[in-house]
């Protein structure tokens, strides 16, 4: 046999990793330590990704929970996943400067949450409960809003009037949970509003339909991210799903060898906040494992960019529409 025939297959798979909207969230902490000089605070993980994170406190970032750990008036960024009201009114008290890195896919699902809100609608807010996107969302309007997770929960649901209610989600889940979940609740609320497109990013649906387009080619998929990146997670559930054998892993440290045994091919991808050198780790790991036959797979070509926003962008004196920095 040739080498080629005997050699073990990598599938890589893409999009993978960063997204636009985590692109321009880091590119918003590292202009602003270079252009205005650390202390930068920055509320909560910038992006849910811990060699991120890692790497931008040794630029001089500092990560905090909350803005009431940072000194007054001086410049915190809110994370891409948004934030409540109530903490741009705590900023407001203390004079921090704002950095706003929320993500605009964010951005428009907390647009959508004001409108149904004053409209009159009880609003069904798809996702899970504790995650920072959630959190922000759901202060938006709290005393109409409820978050149901499953479609388990939809039965539970008491609104004050069936015909008023409106649904919005997260926009990093199972495109498939989703689905699951809507259905429910247009069975139980016929008359149920929904956003005008769909609250799930493009990056997240490009890369669960990467995944599904591979499951059945392959006996293992890696997944490379971070313990809590909803939409990594979520990408290791579509493949499980699919009844193929996958894990999520923050390095290639966390490979275990025991998966690869008796594999002959493996699919690898990242995560929406999972950065392209450890995907490149992971490359090199599993060439020495034998999977040298390398192919990648593109799904969808991608070539979303947002704008820096204004703060950024006149500090380093371009326009506030300009591309974000790669």
């Amino acid at each position: 046999m040739t080498q080629t025939t005997e050699a073990k297959t990598l599938l890589l798979l893409k999009p993978r990793g960063f997204c636009a909207g985590v692109v321009r969230a880091i590119d918003i902490v590292r202009i602003a330590l270079e252009t205005f000089g650390p202390p930068v605070y920055v509320r909560k993980e910038i992006v849910h990704n811990k060699y991120v994170v890692e790497d931008l406190k040794e630029k001089g970032a500092i990560f905090v929970d909350d803005v009431e750990e940072v000194p007054d008036g001086e410049r915190v960024i809110y994370s891409a996943h948004g934030v409540a009201p109530s903490v741009r009114e705590a900023s407001k008290l203390r004079k921090l400067r704002v950095v706003d890195a929320t993500c605009p896919l964010v951005t428009k699902v907390h647009v959508e949450a004001i409108r149904f809100a004053k409209a009159g609608y009880s609003l069904i807010l798809i996702g899970h409960l504790n995650h920072d996107e959630i959190v922000g969302t759901l202060g938006e309007a709290p005393d109409v809003t409820q978050v149901v997770s499953n479609a388990e929960q939809v039965s539970n649901i008491v609104v004050p009037d069936p015909n008023r209610v409106a649904y919005l989600t997260q926009t990093t889940l199972s495109l498939d949970e989703a689905k699951d979940i809507i259905e429910a609740l247009k069975a139980k609320f016929p008359n149920i509003q929904g956003p005008h497109a769909q609250d799930i990013c493009y990056a997240t649906e490009n890369r669960q339909l990467a995944v599904k387009s591979v499951a059945k080619q392959t006996e293992l998929v890696l997944v490379v991210g971070s313990p809590n990146s909803s939409n990594s997670n979520r990408l290791v559930e579509v493949a499980r799903n699919l009844d193929t054998k996958s894990f999520l892993i923050d390095t290639c440290k966390d490979v275990d060898e025991n998966w690869l045994d008796g594999v002959k091919t493996v699919a690898l991808t990242a995560g929406a906040s999972a950065p392209e050198i450890l995907v490149q780790e992971v490359i090199a790991l599993l060439r020495q494992k034998g999977f040298v036959n390398v192919r990648e797979i593109e799904v969808m070509p991608e070539h979303v960019r947002f704008a820096l926003p204004s703060e950024i962008a006149a500090a380093i004196g371009v326009a506030p529409d300009a591309p974000t920095l790669e």
